[in-house]
């Protein structure tokens, strides 16, 4: 079995990431964090907002993601972020933006997702936790 794996962060204004010797990937998935290291059983997830750590020999980066999806192979992991970018891009007024979004939705769903959405405004809130300290 590989000690490393591939590692792909897209979203949609850009690609961030392409490491092919990651040694393993901390992800915010929607049913909770999970590790993924080389030779991870295969698995679909969505994903909630929240830090995402990339751990290769040499050092550490870590990503905000607003929700999306990961592919997980033994091989490696390719992650879809609705939007994310480096925890050096993520100030307290990215943050403040993400909020005020998350709680717009909020305040304008329909009844039978208010649920949904109030759990996504506080994931979103938690993701400034995370990121900002």
């Amino acid at each position: 079995m590989a000690d490393t794996m591939q590692f792909d962060l897209v979203a949609p204004e850009r690609k961030l990431a392409s490491v092919e010797e990651a040694v393993e990937v901390m992800v915010p998935g929607s049913d909770g964090d999970l590790t993924v290291m080389p030779g991870h059983a295969p698995m679909l997830t969505t994903l909630r907002p929240g830090k995402l750590t990339l751990v290769t020999r040499s050092e550490t980066q870590s990503y905000a993601v607003t929700g999306g999806f990961a592919e997980i192979t033994p091989e490696g992991i390719t992650v879809l972020a609705e939007r994310s970018m480096p925890a050096e891009e993520f100030t307290k007024e990215v943050h403040d933006r993400l909020i005020e979004e998350a709680r717009r939705v909020h305040d304008e769903a329909h009844p039978s997702v208010a649920d949904m959405t109030a759990k996504l405004l506080a994931d979103m809130e938690a993701l400034g936790a995370h990121m900002l300290g």
